[in-house]
């Protein structure tokens, strides 16, 4: 069975993430869909490419999402969100998708 790339989950997973938090009006519940996302995108990384590099994916997951609050700030709130989804899925097909890890 073939699996969803985990540049797709993570980008979804912060889009996903801030989505659900703004149009429900309750952070917790974008948390849990950004975690989510996380946790399935972080598994695929190790599998695929190794422990360091789902830790640098799962740094940058992170990162982005912290990012993408001050990011917010200077460009508005959804060009943020899309620009980080980008950078990590990005990223993510880079150090392990494109590596044939989709299945």
């Amino acid at each position: 069975m073939a699996r969803i790339p985990a540049a797709a989950v993570a980008a979804s997973g912060l889009i996903g993430g801030y989505a659900t938090a703004r149009f429900t009006k309750k952070r917790p519940l974008g948390g849990v869909v950004l975690g989510v996302a996380g946790v399935v995108a972080a598994r695929q990384w190790r599998e695929v490419a190794g422990g360091k590099t789902a830790a640098a994916l799962s740094a940058a997951y992170l990162g982005g999402f912290a990012g993408s609050h001050p990011l917010a700030k200077k460009v508005g709130a959804w060009p943020a969100v899309f620009g980080v989804a980008g950078g990590v899925g990005l990223a993510s097909w880079a150090l392990a998708d494109r590596r044939g890890g989709v299945r």
